[in-house]
């Protein structure tokens, strides 16, 4: 009797958790800061993050970042109009759910992926090099030391449509 007991409490208890979590997110409490330090600077952007819950094609510039090995991943390569290629990133970033551009420009691209339930929120820049004919791209979590592959997923399916 007192173990049904304890199990309908623990139940119950887990459900108001769940309950509250879910509240907290759809409130815009998961959704963290927005970072300040975001952008292109000397052709380079941010580092990857200190926590496992980031991706960056330039995480190589970064040789002495301990993740680095974690965070590379290879940027999107196109080919024709550089133009042509960053408008077709924007339109298969805005088909996303959950995105959100914040700021575009001739070479640049910061978007914000909002996840549907709990309202975590990504951060990711994509940032166009003429001369090598690539995308270079970070995405980062905002909050949390992992992320469990949400970035990396992401943007290689993003690489797949692109390629498409």
């Amino acid at each position: 009797m007192v173990r049904k007991k304890l199990v309908t409490w623990l139940f119950f208890g887990l459900l108001v958790l769940a309950a509250a979590v879910f509240a907290a997110g759809r409130g815009g409490l998961l959704a963290g800061k927005e970072p300040t330090d975001l952008g292109v600077k000397d052709g380079r952007l941010k580092p990857p993050s200190l926590a496992e819950n980031s991706v960056s094609s330039q995480a190589g510039l970064y040789p002495e970042h301990p993740k680095r090995a974690y965070a590379e991943i290879a940027p999107l390569i196109w080919t024709g109009e550089a133009a042509a290629a960053l408008d077709r990133l924007r339109r298969l970033v805005e088909a996303t759910e959950g995105s959100r551009i914040v700021r575009s420009g001739p070479n640049y691209l910061y978007v914000q992926f909002r996840t549907r339930w709990l309202g975590f929120v990504d951060d990711a820049e994509f940032l166009l090099d003429r001369n090598a004919g690539v995308i270079h791209v970070r995405s980062a979590s905002r909050i949390g030391r992992k992320d469990f592959g949400v970035n990396r997923a992401r943007i290689e399916a993003i690489r797949a449509r692109f390629r498409a």
